[in-house]
């Protein structure tokens, strides 16, 4: 799974299989920003949960 990018701003999500658990790293001209924590069920976090995060994200920052 790689970075996702929305108006100059990165959003690189990483994840623990073992502990159904991950983050997304929001980065904006090279700078972190903040970490958005999440998780799942399964093998691995599906794109279109990570997408939608990222959607609900960019929506309340105004991005």
């Amino acid at each position: 799974m790689g970075a996702i990018e929305r108006s100059g701003y990165i959003f690189e999500p990483e994840y623990s299989v073992i502990e159904q658990n991950g983050a997304i790293h929001v980065y904006h001209e090279g700078e972190f920003i903040e970490e958005l924590k999440f998780s799942f069920l399964g093998e691995y976090p599906e794109l279109e949960q990570i997408e939608e995060l990222v959607d609900t994200y960019c929506q309340q920052k105004g991005i």
